[in-house]
């Protein structure tokens, strides 16, 4: 008999089980002698009871409803209230997310950023804990996400479920307030007004692909093609000084600001502005001919003052083909006393090599030769030939066509030319030809190239171009994309795209009169640079880019 008056079976086995007669329970025994030789029985008593739904026994003191923890997963549902379907306002111009009450933020498909988005958009959610969380694949088109959750939450006391299960988010386009303001007149809030005084737009095309490179008009509301440069609008005044910084870093520059007040409250003191950022580049462009002040000349390493700019980067790069001294001219020099070039890639003549002979010195891929050259105009009519020093003796051999610039007789109204010609140490070294660059024999009607580069959108004001602007812009962007084919260094700061797949000919070829006169035209471009299809970049598409065929 145990401690309160119950027939116990097995008791002289201490610390066996036995099933009690009386109760539904199973009582545990436990025996032990104290330290003064007595004998203690100790009996711990565990309620049994069948779950009320399918029967089995479970413990009846810590019993949740009487449920096995089998029929408490099929029968509580943890995830009731949580919404099942929701709604994202996605705006369709700028491809951004909002994130209520009224803020929106920027977040790539199935980013973290959106899946935090998604899970502060379910009501409930918050009453549990979120276990895991992940996308489920959706078709693009289908302006649907998917989101799997897992959540644990305590059913019971003692009781702790997890459970899995899916929202649905149904995409909605919602214009935002700053793209709504853009597509209204006079919303700007700071402009960058970029400017060359140069009679081409080549420097305005490699820095057009500069900015598309780096996604620097990613923030603008709307760019504005003018006379001699283009105009950036921003709704922000620190997108517009971010644009700004990103100019000074690629190209040499100077920049001015002013601000006008549109409005003021007299009662809280707080006054709207609108800025412009006046930005104006160095007049000075690659291939260009300049003529350095003298004491300039000598400041920067004591080079020739007559020489050739071969690069614009964040200063002025320039080269004496006599003697290959490269000098520097950095942005504050320059600002501090401008100069402009003697001449520029408009005022090339075509020379024929007749002789080269390489020299010694080479730098990088320049290389010291003596040239014999006579220009083309003057071949079967007289026989004078010019000499000269280049720096193209790894380019050029006996018949090639060279461009240059032809000094002797020429008229130039330049204060920093007059000045050499007037200087007892400099008059002496000027040449009669000043060779720049290797010019390659091309078809009149441009052959359809591999690749192509990105334009980007611009508004082209009220008046649309005349017909003969119209054929300069097109001869300006003809020559830049020869320039982007012969060089190699222009080439790697810029990105090119593989072209799409070549339209098939509306007339085919008939007779052996056409195939000859194509394959005439195909050894006439054998010798002009091609670019490699590994330097090119696959296709894509970009809201904010228009594509153009080379």
């Amino acid at each position: 008999m145990d401690l309160f008056g119950h027939h116990v079976h097995g008791s002289g086995c201490p610390g066996g089980n036995s099933v009690l007669a009386t109760h539904s329970a199973e009582a545990s025994y436990v025996s032990f002698v104290n330290a003064s030789g007595d004998f203690w029985l100790l009996i711990v008593l565990v309620f049994r009871i069948l779950c009320c739904n399918c029967g089995a026994p479970i413990d009846g003191t810590s019993s949740a409803g009487a449920l096995c923890y089998d029929c408490v997963k099929l029968t509580v549902d943890i995830s009731e209230g949580i919404q099942r379907e929701a709604v994202l306002h996605m705006c369709r111009d700028c491809d951004r997310w909002l994130q209520p009450p009224a803020h929106w933020i920027s977040a790539a498909p199935e980013s973290r950023e959106l899946l935090a988005l998604c899970l502060r958009k379910l009501r409930g959610l918050s009453k549990t804990r979120i276990i895991d969380a992940s996308f489920i694949w959706t078709e693009p088109h289908s302006r649907r996400v998917k989101v799997k959750i897992t959540i644990q939450q305590e059913a019971f006391e003692g009781t702790i479920l997890q459970q899995t299960f899916e929202v649905e988010y149904v995409v909605a386009y919602h214009q935002c307030p700053d793209c709504a303001k853009s597509y209204t007149a006079n919303t700007w809030r700071a402009v960058v007004q970029v400017r060359q005084k140069v009679p081409h737009k080549r420097t305005f095309l490699y820095l057009e692909q500069l900015i598309l490179k780096h996604s620097a008009h990613k923030d603008t509301i709307n760019i504005k093609e003018v006379k001699d440069g283009l105009d950036f609008y921003y709704a922000q005044r620190n997108h517009a000084e971010k644009f700004m910084d990103f100019l000074t870093s690629v190209a040499p520059v100077r920049s001015k600001k002013s601000q006008e007040l549109i409005s003021m409250d007299i009662h809280t003191s707080s006054k709207q502005y609108k800025f412009s950022f006046s930005v104006e580049l160095v007049p000075i462009c690659k291939d260009d001919l300049v003529a350095l002040p003298i004491k300039l000349a000598k400041s920067i390493g004591n080079i020739a003052p007559l020489t050739i700019c071969y690069r614009v980067g964040t200063s002025l790069n320039l080269l004496d083909p006599n003697t290959l001294q490269t000098a520097e001219v950095s942005t504050p020099i320059y600002w501090r006393s401008p100069f402009t070039s003697l001449a520029d890639t408009q005022e090339l003549v075509e020379f024929v090599v007749m002789d080269i002979d390489p020299l010694g010195p080479a730098k990088g891929r320049f290389r010291l030769a003596e040239a014999t050259v006579a220009r083309a105009s003057d071949l079967g009519v007289n026989d004078r030939t010019y000499y000269t020093r280049t720096h193209l003796g790894n380019f050029l051999h006996p018949g090639d066509s060279v461009l240059g610039y032809h000094l002797t007789g020429t008229n130039f109204n330049n204060p920093q030319f007059e000045a050499l010609e007037e200087s007892n140490a400099y008059a002496s070294s000027i040449p009669d030809v000043m060779l720049v660059k290797k010019s390659y024999a091309r078809k009149k009607k441009n052959k359809p190239r591999a690749w192509r580069l990105k334009r980007m959108n611009k508004d082209e004001g009220e008046l649309l171009p005349k017909k003969q602007d119209q054929e300069r812009m097109e001869r300006d962007y003809e020559m830049f994309l020869r320039d982007v084919e012969e060089d190699q260094e222009l080439r790697s700061t810029v990105a090119l795209y593989k072209a799409q797949q070549a339209k098939k000919a509306r007339d085919k070829m008939e007779g052996i009169e056409q195939a000859s006169v194509a394959e005439t035209d195909e050894t006439e471009d054998e010798d002009i640079p091609k670019i490699n299809m590994d330097e090119l970049l696959d296709e894509f598409d970009e809201l904010s880019v228009g594509d153009e065929e080379s």
